[in-house]
């Protein structure tokens, strides 16, 4: 029986030592949710900077724009990276939800993608702007984003008083010219402009061109002014939950992030695609 119970102990004591060593290495563990590109692709080149300070970067991949926003304020992320500030900001009114942006790393061109349509056959006098099928994000900042480029290429008009900062609709279309759009799913356009007649035009989101291997230096027919207030409008930004703006680790990810090694990293493998928001003194 001695035996026994000293044999107990000491799985006890062993089962102890190692949940104490779980609870620790969890201490010292930033779990990020990230879209895949390019908001995963840039967390990868900062995982050697915060091990070496004694930090573990774990990153879960999402598809979607809602998951990754859920998870967080839930507790089962740290932080989150794929948004920007206008989405995360409707976000919390929509959901209830309590987060905040803590920093803006990069800004993604917005661009206008045509089935079968070239840019030089966009640029022609004789392309018409009117009778097209046009598919938009149907998330309302992302879609306000798309009304506004759409106008600024001649393809609509909005109703008189709106704003880049007003939460739209297609409702606010005061004139269509003829045009039918479509809002839907942000994550289903790529897909569903390959299924699309020819001449079909879509407006999608940055990190979903580029996991479809769309350029919009190259493929776009048209991207929303990068020089103007949209690129820190809608710039890409780490998130955390009210209450962690300056954690350990907040403040560690954000000092791993923000680097002359992400800015030459974004500025080398996006090739324009993707512009860092934020400078290094």
């Amino acid at each position: 029986m001695k035996k026994f119970v000293t044999i107990f102990l000491i799985a006890l004591l062993t089962l102890c030592v190692a949940f104490a060593l779980v609870a620790c290495d969890n201490s010292k563990t930033i779990t990020v949710g990230a879209s895949k590109t390019p908001h995963a692709e840039i967390l990868n080149v900062v995982k050697e900077k915060l091990a070496q300070e004694g930090w573990k970067l774990k990153i879960k991949v999402f598809d979607d724009y809602t998951t990754p926003n859920t998870a967080l304020d839930e507790g089962s992320l740290d932080a989150n990276y794929f948004q920007h500030t206008p989405y995360l900001d409707e976000f919390n009114k929509n959901y209830n939800t309590n987060l905040v942006g803590v920093g803006k790393v990069h800004y993604e061109l917005f661009g206008l993608y045509g089935k079968n349509v070239t840019a030089e056959q966009y640029k022609a006098s004789e392309f018409s702007k009117t009778g097209k099928t046009i598919l938009i994000p149907n998330d309302g900042s992302n879609l306000t984003r798309a009304l506004f480029v759409l106008q600024d290429e001649g393809f609509i008009t909005l109703r008189d008083g709106v704003s880049a900062t007003d939460t739209l609709t297609v409702n606010d279309i005061a004139d269509k010219k003829g045009n039918t759009i479509h809002d839907v799913e942000a994550i289903t356009i790529t897909a569903l402009l390959a299924e699309s007649d020819s001449g079909t035009l879509a407006i999608i989101n940055g990190n979903y061109a580029l996991q479809a291997g769309l350029n919009a230096s190259d493929d776009a027919l048209a991207v929303e002014n990068a020089n103007g207030d949209a690129a820190q409008l809608y710039a890409n930004i780490i998130a955390v939950k009210v209450g962690n703006e300056n954690s350990p680790k907040t403040k560690a990810l954000l000092a791993a992030i923000f680097s002359q090694e992400v800015i030459d990293y974004i500025n080398a493998q996006y090739g324009g695609n993707v512009l860092p928001a934020f400078t290094v003194e």
